[in-house]
Formats: structure tokens, C-alpha cells, sequence
């Protein structure tokens, strides 16, 4: 028997189970049925089938319960769904929740047997490609089910030419995705061409799309390859899409259209085939009912869209990216290598990164040059993310207690733990710091100061680091 066609088969009921079985492993599939769905998940953590088939409708746990807990914890693993008719609406539901197809009893067997091979043939082109993107593009990485979402997206577009639409905010990764997308691609050959339409001043971003003719205007003292061109056979990212000009537009959508363009001060059409992938995080929908992008356009750009979550919904990724950039901004900068204490990854994971992966990536390369130690703490952190200021904001409050209350309570929501490990050394940095000013660095008087004998002050500069 295959190894990637292992499937399990969950039902409440002795015949459909024994019948379904027989017939899977007589088409060559390993296969373990259970009576019910309470035990499947302590199974998950021991090993791991190709795919599910489940029946919807079970005492305890139920079908819709099992694929919700599954869409968590292991999305990867495909889901058939089994349902009477009656149970039709619940298994649509099912399906545009994240079922991989449902079959309504009674079922016929061949249809059974075909839907259960695709089903596991479909993990396994997800676990390669989801393999694939991580060994070759490492910048990439996600733990997170929204992310794991990207990844089966990637997967499932590797054989297509198909246009993509990448949307989230900026900062997330889009570009990284795009070329994912263009590796894995039956293109992965032909030139990736990357293009921010933002970036480029109006007037000359027809020329950068469509290159111009020897004389088109003032400057141009050659023919000149525009950026499509430059990708004929490959993979264009245009990214901020939503940016571009109106007349520009226009020109697009008949390139996406017909293969067809003239370059500026040209005659003679110009035939190419280019796979586009664009990116916005702009709302496409809204600025097409403000009359601000054409739909037409939209429609065609929109064939397949992939979602980029923001860094602060994918917070349980934080940890590896803060390791992966620090370590490369050490190699790049050559300032010897550095790592991240544990209290410092756990403040930073609470953080909401309006900048998301970027500015994170940004962080890394200020800690890289700007910490002096090999271990990064958290007072090594820029002032700007400094928990003292926002510590130093609790004592200038009128209620610091109630600050500090819910600065807590928003530690502790992001399922952290360390809370006191995290707090009590940065409250008693301020605190020394305090005393110790106030009375000009005389540790017996700072000491009284704070309630404490000389030896515990001591004893705490130096575990904090307070002192040279």
C-alpha cells in the first residue's frame, strides 16, 4: 500500500463503515475507520492520515466540531465530508468552511474511491509545496493557520498560469509571496520582473510598462524594453496596483486582454505572454464604487486572490522571524552573532507592528548594530519599543494601578506566559534608576530610599545590569 494513501473514515454507523473500508483497500488505500470522532484527535498527535472522511451527523462529537477543530490544527489534512440528503445545506456549509468535498448518502462507491484518492494526492502537493516554499524561499515563514492558508494557496497554483491578485497590508510579505508563486510555477524559468507602480512618477510609468520607441519624446535617444517585455514568458508583479492612473488602466486591461500593446511612440504591436501577479493593500472593491480603478480591470486581476495577514494576527510566528532576521542582519553586517533572551521574544510577540514583517525586519537590523552584548535584552530594545516608556507613562498617570492593570491584561490575552519574569525586572530598573539619582549614586542612601539593605541593591544592579 501507498504511503500518502492513508485515509481514516469516521462514522457512527457499523455497515457504512465496514462497506466504505472494504472498498478503499481494495483500491490500494491503508485504511483505520473509528466509530466516533472523540478519539481522533489524541490520535492526530501520535500519526498523521493522508486524509478524512467523516460523516457529519455523530453522537458527541460531530462532523462540523471535527472540521473546525481540524481547519486549526492541521489544514493541511484534507476533509470529505459524508451527510444525507436532508444534511445537504450543513455539508455546502462544510465545504465553503474548508471541506475538501462531501459526499451525500447513499453514495456510489467509484465516486467514493475517486473522491478519497484526489483527496490524499491533494496533502501530499500541498506538504511538497508548502516543503518546497520553506527550503527555497526560508524569508517565508509561517506557523500560523492564516498562513498555512498561503501555502496550500501556493501549492494548488503550482501547475497554473492563472493571474493572481495579493492582498494585506503593507509590509506583510506580498512581494515574497509573488515570487513564491513564480517559483513554483511552470514558468520558474523565465524572468521574474517586480515593479511598485506607486513608486514610479505617472508620466514615466507608461514607459516602464510598455517601453517606448527611439524619439518618442524628449530624452528617449533609444528603443527601450518595457517591463513587460522584460517578462515575456515569466511572471510580472505589479505591486500597489491600486495606485495606478486611469489611462494606464485602460492599456493594462487590453495587455491582460490580448497579449497586445504598443510601446509609447510605436506603431507596431508587440505580442507577449506574461503571468501577472498584482498586489494592493488598498480595497479594490471600494475604490472601484468610488470610480477610482476600473472593474473590468478588477475582474480580471481578481481570478485568484491570496490574503496576507498582518504581523499581529500571526503573533506565534514572531519568535522565528525575529531569529531568522537577527541572524541574517549579523551575517550581513558581519557583528558576530547575537540571539534574543526569552523575556525580550516574549515582549516583543505582544507588540501590534503597524509595519508589520518589514518593520520587524528593520528592528533586527538596528539590534544587529546597535547591542553590544551576544544577548539581546529588553532594555537593548529601541526607544521606541521600550517597555519603560510605557512604564514610565503608568507612574505619570493619576491611576498608574489602573494602567498597569490593563497593560497586563494585554500581555496575558496574547497567551503568554512570564508575566512577573517579564514585569518585575523593568519596574525595579525604574525604581533603582529612580533612587539612585535622587540621591546621586549613593547606594546606602538610594537603598533606605527604597526600603531595601545595600546588599539586595547591589544584588539587583548587577542582575539587571545596571552597572558597567
Amino acid at each position: 500500500m501507498s504511503d500518502n494513501r492513508k485515509i481514516w473514515i469516521i462514522d457512527d454507523d457499523d455497515s457504512i463503515r465496514w462497506v466504505l473500508q472494504k472498498a478503499l483497500e481494495n483500491a490500494g488505500l491503508d485504511v483505520i475507520s473509528f466509530p466516533s470522532a472523540d478519539g481522533v484527535l489524541d490520535q492526530l498527535k501520535i500519526s498523521e492520515p493522508n486524509a478524512i472522511i467523516s460523516d457529519i451527523r455523530m453522537p458527541g462529537m460531530d462532523g462540523l466540531d471535527l472540521l473546525s477543530r481540524l481547519s486549526l490544527s492541521w489544514p493541511h489534512i484534507p476533509v470529505i465530508i459524508m451527510t444525507a440528503h436532508t444534511d445537504l445545506d450543513s455539508a455546502v456549509s462544510a465545504y465553503q468552511g474548508g471541506a475538501f468535498e462531501y459526499l451525500t448518502k447513499p453514495f456510489d462507491i467509484d465516486d467514493a474511491i475517486e473522491v478519497a484518492i484526489k483527496a490524499c494526492d491533494r496533502k501530499q502537493e500541498v506538504i511538497d509545496a508548502k516543503s518546497s516554499a520553506i527550503l527555497k524561499t526560508p524569508e517565508i515563514i509561517g506557523e500560523a493557520p492564516a498562513m498555512q492558508e498561503v501555502f496550500r494557496a501556493i501549492g494548488r497554483l503550482s501547475k497554473s498560469h492563472i493571474n493572481v491578485l495579493i492582498t494585506g497590508e503593507s509590509g506583510t510579505g506580498k512581494e515574497l509571496v509573488a515570487l513564491s508563486l513564480h517559483k513554483h510555477s511552470p514558468r520558474a524559468d523565465q524572468p521574474f520582473i517586480a515593479l511598485n507602480t506607486a513608486a514610479i512618477p505617472k508620466d514615466l510609468l507608461e514607459s516602464e510598462l510598455f517601453g517606448h520607441e527611439k524619439g518618442a519624446f524628449t530624452g528617449a535617444q533609444s528603443q527601450r524594453k518595457g517591463r513587460f517585455e522584460q517578462a515575456d514568458g515569466g511572471t510580472l508583479f505589479l505591486d500597489e496596483i491600486g495606485d495606478m492612473p486611469a489611462d494606464l488602466q485602460t492599456r493594462l486591461l487590453r495587455v491582460l486582454a490580448d497579449g497586445e500593446f504598443y510601446r509609447v511612440g510605436g506603431h507596431t504591436p508587440v505580442n507577449v505572454n506574461v503571468r501577472v501577479v498584482a498586489a494592493t493593500h488598498q480595497d479594490l472593491e471600494q475604490r472601484v464604487k468610488q470610480n477610482l480603478f476600473r472593474e473590468d480591470l478588477f475582474h480580471r486581476l481578481n481570478v485568484i486572490r491570496i490574503h496576507l495577514p498582518a504581523l499581529r494576527e500571526r503573533t506565534e510566528d514572531i519568535p522565528a522571524l525575529l531569529d531568522l532576521f537577527l541572524n541574517r542582519a549579523t551575517r550581513q553586517l558581519e557583528t558576530g552573532p547575537k540571539a534574543f533572551l526569552k523575556e525580550t521574544h516574549d515582549y516583543l510577540s505582544t507588540l501590534s507592528w503597524p509595519g508589520n514583517v518589514r518593520q520587524l525586519e528593520n528592528v533586527c537590523h538596528w539590534l544587529a548594530v546597535m547591542t553590544s552584548g551576544k544577548n539581546i535584552h529588553l532594555s537593548d530594545l529601541p526607544p521606541e519599543l521600550q517597555i519603560e516608556s510605557e512604564s514610565s507613562n503608568i507612574t505619570q498617570s493619576s491611576n498608574w494601578q489602573d494602567s498597569l492593570d490593563n497593560w497586563c491584561n494585554q500581555y496575558l490575552s496574547t497567551g503568554k506566559s512570564g508575566l512577573s519574569d517579564l514585569i518585575v525586572p523593568q519596574v525595579e530598573k525604574i525604581l533603582i534608576s529612580s533612587a539612585m539619582l535622587k540621591t546621586n549614586g549613593k547606594k546606602n542612601d538610594a537603598a533606605k530610599l527604597l526600603g531595601w539593605g545595600r546588599n539586595t541593591l547591589t544584588r539587583k544592579i548587577k542582575q539587571l545590569e545596571l552597572e558597567p
